[in-house]
């Protein structure tokens, strides 16, 4: 017995030393010849693709494999700017050294879908369509949220009623894996705000979008993609995080994956519970008077969601999927509105003072449903076939006392007392068809889409008399808005011999929408608003390598940006009767075009010039009611024109071994022009500016360290809103324990308060002053889970990765 257990140790071990002499190595280059550092190459198994080892090409352009067991794999290169090579049936023999000589990447089109490795990516890749965002792997994400994470993407700014820009321009489209949110305006920000930081993997940024995605969205799409594992087998994860700032904040994430070659199974189930306040003082010159108005928001919220998918590989070309997701939201929401009135003439002195303090529940329950059937034959011919539903529904009850007081704030002069109850109902229907091929040298798609959008608002208005809500059909009002959109589309690209890429495109849309604003009085009803009209919206790209790492591309496009329910309905949503906010039925939608520059040095150096033109720019301006002298309104109306000029540059250096940073530089000049008559013009050009830095430390004891934080520049949101300077600062902690399956984050964010706004607007005779800040600063804890013996194995396989290679990715 002892001998048999000493054959097998011996013959374990003579298996071990031949194993270790195994070698794969090869060299990296364009298609000039040029060698390609610091590029990713993976090795897979040939029979269930599961990953070997993941290695990156040093500055010659070489790649080396070691220790490498006999068998047979498939090896997987790619860089940014290039097309992924693939080599199959690569066999190795016990103690064999394999030279696969010079493999050469072929130039990426301009139409690219990002391909993510799920080994250590950095921070930010710049691609030639798209710059993405790996949430994934940055420690100071950590008990964030969806609206925390885009505050910090590049090129991505949030103002100060949580409307999302991109390089300078409004308009932006939101998506979530893949498929387009309908929510607006605060409905938006509650599920950003309840997005918990754990579930998102990457978020896309698309500036000029090709033909293939719908035309909406000045600014571009934001898809924010949530995680999937595609490993083989069983594996899953679950994440706890807490955060605390003036109040906390948790959330429990659980997800499962269970994949082999005929289907594919993924989960994701999740829960938070949170708050989060916001203060915004401001100083009003309107009429001759001074009125200071200063909010205290408080805003708490239980939320559920779900997420299950299932993809069924119909043999090796054929793939039928199903997606179905759920969100459950309940929250509170709590303002304190304090406004004290006086003359200019004696600004020390107090007239009156209006205290509304306005008390809401609201509900959102939102579920969707995917099917999809796609065919691929692996020579360039591709059919993507899918059919959504949405279902979106909001509640929101609020109570609005309004009480004025003398100047002592002692005595009640008057009160009246408002009650709102505002459904909201949304409804998606879409059908998509996307087919490409390969044709005259180059690859050609073609496809089209059929969306309908039904959003049914009902705005009632109560009078609160004696503890009693009695109806006011004067200012209660129904909205129901119908948008029917049929796009077509086709997109071709090619290359020009071994140096040039060209990209056309050509989408036409269709637009058939009707706004139907019911009155509950027959002499207020007004006749229905249609809009029925005819896009084409053309694009095009040219790349050029110049020399070896050196890129040029240029881009142009033309998209729309509809208005929607949120900005058309003309309701008078107040937060008190001196303040408040209506829609504007009568809006036009809005066109741009977009030009783009790209320069790339060393396939890691990215330079954008960029410049937009946007005729009938929908924008939100701050005006004083024409009745009430005392009171001013939020609404939204289009410019004439607006333009703008913008610079982004990003860049990923390495410090030293074991210390990487990413900066990424945007600056923009906008002009906005427009002239309402009566002397209601607007005139405002500005210059700003953002800087966002990260720098990511090995430290001792296998602990690694994050340092981040953003600096906004002056500049101008809305229409007229001129906001001064501010920034954020954020320290992050991670150290992995049980071989990498345990992984804890410790993160502040805001570490200084700074990241608050303060600024001026100045528009037909009113003047206003301030600023807000919300709980931006927080301490937060992070603890993930991964499990399944496929996940451990393929994590162990990666082990000793971040010693090789501190540049991947780069």
């Amino acid at each position: 017995m002892k001998r048999t257990v000493l054959s097998a140790l011996l013959a374990a071990f003579a298996v071990i030393a031949v194993a270790q002499t195994t070698r794969l190595s090869g060299i990296l280059t364009d298609n000039s010849g040029a060698t390609i550092p610091f590029a990713n190459v993976i090795l897979y198994q040939q029979t269930d693709s599961v990953l070997v080892k993941v290695e990156t090409t040093d500055e010659a352009g070489t790649f080396v494999f070691r220790n490498i067991s006999a068998g047979t794999y498939r090896l997987q290169a790619s860089y940014v700017g290039f097309a992924d090579l693939n080599r199959n049936d690569i066999t190795l023999t016990a103690g064999a050294e394999l030279e696969l000589g010079t493999l050469a990447l072929a130039p990426q089109a301009i139409e690219l879908e990002t391909a993510t490795i799920k080994a250590q990516r950095v921070l930010v890749e710049v691609k030639p369509d798209r710059t993405v965002f790996n949430v994934e792997g940055t420690i100071n994400s950590a008990g964030g949220d969806g609206m925390s994470l885009l505050r910090k993407a590049p090129g991505v700014t949030v103002d100060n009623n949580d409307n999302i820009n991109v390089l300078g321009r409004a308009g932006v489209l939101l998506y979530v894996d893949g498929k387009r949110l309908p929510l607006t305006g605060q409905d938006l920000t509650n599920y950003l705000q309840n997005l918990s930081a754990e579930q998102i993997d990457r978020i896309d940024i698309i500036t000029n979008p090709g033909a293939r995605y719908e035309a909406e969205g000045n600014a571009g799409i934001i898809d924010i993609r949530l995680k999937r594992d595609k490993s083989m087998g069983a594996n899953g994860s679950v994440n706890l995080s807490a955060s605390q700032g003036k109040y906390n904040r948790t959330s429990l994430n659980a997800s499962g994956n269970y994949r082999n070659k005929a289907l594919s199974l993924f989960t994701t189930i999740g829960a938070t519970d949170g708050h989060v306040f916001n203060k915004i003082d401001f100083l009003s010159y309107q009429n001759g008077l001074l009125i200071n108005e200063i909010d205290h928001i408080f805003n708490g919220w239980q939320n559920a969601n779900i997420r299950f998918g299932a993809d069924l590989f119909l043999g090796k070309h054929h793939t039928l999927g199903a997606l179905i997701t759920a969100n459950a939201l309940n929250g509170e929401r709590r303002i304190h509105n304090r406004m004290t009135i006086g003359k200019q003439t004696t600004p020390g002195q107090t007239d009156s003072i209006l205290i509304a303090n306005n008390f809401s529940d609201n509900t959102i329950r939102q579920s969707t449903y995917n099917l999809n059937y796609r065919f691929d034959n692996g020579q360039g011919q591709t059919l993507n076939i899918d059919a959504d539903y949405g279902r979106y529904r909001t509640t929101s009850e609020r109570l609005q006392p309004n009480r004025y007081y003398d100047a002592g704030e002692q005595v009640l002069l008057t009160e009246i007392t408002n009650y709102f109850d505002t459904p909201t109902d949304i409804d998606i229907y879409t059908l998509k068809l996307d087919y490409n091929l390969n044709w005259l040298g180059g690859k050609l798609g073609i496809g089209g889409k059929l969306s309908q959008v039904i959003t049914d608002n009902n705005f009632q208005f109560f009078d609160v008399i004696e503890n009693t809500n009695e109806f006011n059909d004067i200012r209660s009002n129904r909205f129901e808005y119908d948008e029917k959109v049929y796009a077509g589309y086709f997109s071709y690209d090619r290359p020009l011999g071994k140096k040039w890429n060209f990209t056309l495109g050509l989408r036409a849309e269709q637009t058939d929408a009707t706004g139907d604003l019911q009155a509950y009085r027959a002499e207020l009803q007004e006749p229905p608003v249609e809009l029925n009209y005819l896009n084409w919206f053309p694009n095009a790209g040219l790349t050029w390598q110049l020399a070896p790492q050196h890129m040029l591309a240029l881009a142009y496009g033309r998209r729309i940006n509809r208005p929607d329910y949120n900005v058309l309905n003309p309701f008078n949503n107040q937060l008190s009767e001196l303040s408040y906010e209506k829609g504007n039925p009568f809006l036009q939608p809005e066109i741009v075009n977009n030009l783009e520059l790209g320069y790339t040095l060393a396939y890691r150096y990215n330079f954008k010039l960029a410049y937009s033109r946007t005729t009938n720019q929908i924008t939100r301006l701050i005006a004083p009611d024409d009745i009430d002298p005392r009171a001013s309104f939020i609404t939204w109306d289009n410019l004439a024109e607006q333009k703008i000029y913008s610079l982004n540059i990003s860049a990923p250096v390495q410090v030293r071994k074991g210390w990487n940073a990413y900066f990424n530089l945007s600056g923009s000049h906008l002009d906005n022009q427009a002239d309402y008559g009566n002397g209601a013009v607007v005139d405002v050009q500005a210059w700003t500016y953002n800087i966002f830095q990260q720098h990511t430390i090995d430290l001792p004891a296998g602990f690694k360290g994050e340092i981040s934080g953003w600096f906004s520049g002056p500049g101008v949101w809305g229409g007229v809103f001129r906001y001064e300077t501010s920034w954020s600062l954020d320290l992050g902690l991670q150290r992995k324990f049980l071989e990498d399956r345990l992984n804890a984050k410790l993160s502040v964010s805001d570490l200084f308060y700074q990241s608050g706004w303060d600024g001026y607007s100045e528009f037909n005779g009113l003047y206003s002053v301030g600023g807000g800040r919300w709980d931006s600063r927080r301490v937060a804890l992070s603890l993930s889970y991964n499990f399944g013996n496929e996940n451990v194995k393929s994590r162990r396989r990666k082990t000793g990765l971040e010693e090789e290679s501190n540049r991947l990715g780069e």
